[in-house]
């Protein structure tokens, strides 16, 4: 097989996880902006990502909140997104938006918060049983914002103390995925701040305990394709939460900030095997000045691009630069690809999956964003906290 024909075929199979909050109403730290055509309900969420895939062809599977997305019976929205040619993915926690998590949920000095938190982690796990969903994925906003104001080891002995029963509750072939960041919502101590410590403990509870990586979820200047080349080394890359972010905080559309970044990435990805290892490669972004379908769209579309360039990089000559220590040789391969068009590519590939080549385009042409402005009406949109 050619290089060219590898590559393609590699972003066939290509897949990119959509979340579900993703489509509803999201904002700032001071407002949440609401948008005409928003989904009202779990199900319309699905219905909004069915359309991402539709047109993308490598979206095939959506990942949920809970509490957001809570429902009465898991097995039927696990239905309802078949039926639109979608599945449910990974099952995220919320352990943040309760006001007796003020100082901290597994985290936390009081032994019934806690539990209350543990508690909502083994009810997702439940939700995961009846869904198929093969993931959990845990982000905690625990942390301190004083010295002194709890002890940090401590803390440490709580949170694994949380992490080990959760593990022990899951099923066959499911897997907890550990997400770190940086600071935010506290400013002295973030209990899981990095994926060093976010490995550590994975590291203690066994194979299934796999660490994710949120592109925006670093200091400055950090070489997160150093941690994705480290985490895939030692079989402990969960997946990844696609985004972009130009100061501290994340949410904004993966590749917007530096493409050239995501493009380093991928090369690590595809370099150590992360096609074929069971990374999760999911989008975390919320779109809120922008539409929101057109954007996850846009979001997909740069993930492929990315992809595609990482795919192209002539792996024997990069391999014999560097044992030469043909420095400027080596980087040259790179960027070569990198500075590749692969937009032709890219509808190459859309059309032999018989897909329109311009995924934007066809999507404005369907009319789905006309039709569900005039369809939700009334009722609650989602959004933060629905």
């Amino acid at each position: 097989m050619t290089e060219l024909a590898a590559a393609k075929a590699a972003l066939k199979t290509q897949a990119v996880e959509t979340p579900s909050w993703a489509y509803a109403n999201s904002g700032t730290r001071f407002k949440v902006f609401a948008q005409q055509g928003v989904p009202r309900t779990p199900q319309e969420k699905l219905d909004d990502a069915a359309k991402v895939h539709e047109f993308t062809g490598v979206a095939p599977s959506v990942a949920l909140h809970i509490p957001w997305d809570k429902v009465d019976d898991y097995t039927a929205l696990a239905e309802h997104a078949e039926d639109r040619g979608v599945r449910l993915g990974t099952i995220n926690s919320n352990t943040f938006q309760d006001d007796a998590y003020r100082l901290g949920s597994v985290c936390h000095p009081d032994a019934a918060v806690r539990r209350k938190a543990v508690d909502h982690l083994l009810e997702c796990v439940g939700i995961m049983d009846a869904t198929g969903s093969a993931d959990l994925k845990l982000w905690f906003a625990d942390g301190t914002n004083y010295p002194g104001q709890d002890d940090i080891r401590a803390r440490q002995d709580r949170l694994a103390e949380a992490l080990a029963q959760v593990y022990e509750r899951l099923g066959e072939g499911q897997r907890m995925l550990l997400e770190y960041k940086l600071f935010e919502p506290a400013f002295y101590t973030t209990d899981v701040p990095d994926w060093g410590t976010a490995y550590a403990h994975c590291l203690k509870l066994g194979p299934r305990a796999q660490v994710v990586v949120d592109t925006g979820h670093h200091a400055p200047g950090t070489n997160i394709e150093f941690i994705v080349a480290t985490l895939l080394r030692e079989e402990r890359l969960g997946g990844f939460d696609f985004n972009s972010r130009f100061y501290a905080d994340d949410d904004l559309m993966v590749g917007s900030a530096d493409p050239f970044q995501l493009f380093r990435i991928m090369h690590e990805v595809v370099r150590g095997g992360g096609f074929t290892s069971g990374a999760a490669f999911m989008l975390d972004q919320c779109h809120n000045i922008e539409a929101k379908i057109p954007a996850i769209i846009r979001s997909v579309m740069n993930v492929q691009e990315a992809t595609a360039k990482a795919l192209l990089v002539d792996a024997e000559a990069l391999a014999a630069a560097q044992r030469d220590g043909d420095v400027l040789g080596a980087n040259a391969v790179l960027m070569d690809a990198y500075n590749t068009d692969v937009r032709p590519l890219l509808r190459e590939v859309r059309e032999e999956m018989g897909l329109d080549p311009d995924p934007l385009k066809a999507y404005r042409a369907s009319g789905w964003a006309e039709r569900i402005v005039a369809e939700r009406v009334g009722g609650e949109q989602a959004g933060w906290g629905a």
